[in-house]
């Protein structure tokens, strides 16, 4: 059994999620891979065809479907919110950036529950709206799921179609991702892994969207409710150890994973984490200049562009209960495991019971 097999057989026994699926690799593909556990603590064990809620995982592939707009000049960096949604102009957020919004610079606050006075789209878009900045714009790296909201919208109005539509035909399509969908259908939803026994819901929630703000919305939105599978989370891996091949111009992939939040506390590039000095989820071994993204429900994906090495991490912690931090080491020992992961090693299927 590997390193990461044995790692993450122990995180299922420790409860800290009842299933966990993992994939190393490089441009190439995959060098470790495999799966342990069951899609619910009463359920079937993994098969390797799961679904799984990508939760935040969603900001940087929303965001390349972002960065393949402004590559075809759609869409501008440095344009202002006002230019593309008029009901903004006039209001304090008028005149943030495309930029700002994709290095969490904007001012605008994050994880705050408009769900819960907000039930329908209508509502929850205008209370998006009317959030007071928090921070002057610029100035501060504050995580903010509701500016990946607005971003959606901009990308929206400037192609034209719906996000849905853009994520499937900019990224997904050309990559062969056939199972990366937004509200899955009635198959994908059967080969679901569960997440949260919502306590707003009142129930278990398994093939739909766990971000509450995302399911008002209509389970569509620039900061969650993307789902995907390991092949398909492997086939953008190993694109984006290719320095984004398939996906954009080298030029254009270089300015979005570069570091645009330097002099700031949080390291940033567009739509990606970087590593930050202290605490990244990256661990301790992956390169200064690898980025990435975590996600609520327990997944991840990072990519350190000088070893051209990807790591992907999809787990269902947050099942049963949101409660417990114990996927934070997880994640750190899974990522500092997967940048020790032999190069010449075989694509071989770890799959523990």
């Amino acid at each position: 059994m590997s390193a990461l097999a044995e790692l993450l057989a122990e995180g299922r026994e420790q409860r800290i999620y009842s299933g966990a699926a993992w994939s190393v690799g490089n441009a190439e593909g995959p060098l470790d891979r495999g799966w342990t556990g069951t899609r619910s603590w009463d359920g079937p064990p993994l098969d390797g065809a799961d679904v799984w809620d990508l939760a935040s995982v969603t900001k940087p592939i929303a965001g390349l479907a972002v960065m393949a707009l402004v590559e075809r000049g759609a869409l501008g960096l440095d344009a202002t919110v006002g230019t593309y949604l008029p009901e903004y102009r006039g209001g304090d957020k008028a005149e943030l950036t495309v930029r700002q919004l994709l290095t969490h610079t904007s001012g605008i606050p994050g994880q705050v529950p408009l769900y819960r006075d907000h039930p329908t789209r209508a509502s929850l878009l205008e209370a998006v709206r009317l959030l007071p900045l928090t921070a002057k714009p610029g100035t501060r790296v504050q995580y903010s799921s509701q500016g990946f909201v607005v971003l959606g919208l901009i990308a929206e109005a400037a192609a034209g179609q719906p996000l849905d539509t853009l994520v499937e035909r900019l990224v997904c399509a050309p990559l062969g991702m056939r199972d990366t969908v937004f509200c899955p259908d009635s198959g994908r939803r059967a080969r679901a892994v569960a997440t949260e026994d919502c306590p707003w819901r009142g129930r278990p929630v398994v093939g739909e969207v766990h971000d509450e703000n995302a399911v008002v919305l209509g389970g569509v939105g620039g900061h969650a409710g993307l789902f995907s599978t390991l092949e398909d989370m492997e086939l953008l891996g190993a694109a984006l150890a290719g320095g984004g091949r398939g996906l954009l111009r080298p030029d254009t992939f270089a300015v979005m994973t570069a570091a645009h939040t330097d002099g700031l506390a949080l390291r940033r590039a567009l739509a990606w984490q970087g590593r930050d000095p202290v605490g990244s989820p990256a661990g301790e071994v992956f390169g200064p200049d690898s980025y990435g993204h975590t996600g609520f429900t327990g997944t991840s994906l990072w990519v350190d562009p000088r070893t051209g090495r990807y790591a992907v991490l999809l787990t269902n912690r947050v099942h049963p209960t949101r409660t417990g931090d114990g996927i934070v080491a997880v994640r750190r020992a899974f990522h500092d495991a997967a940048a020790r992961t032999p190069s010449l090693a075989p694509g071989g299927h770890h799959g523990v019971e």
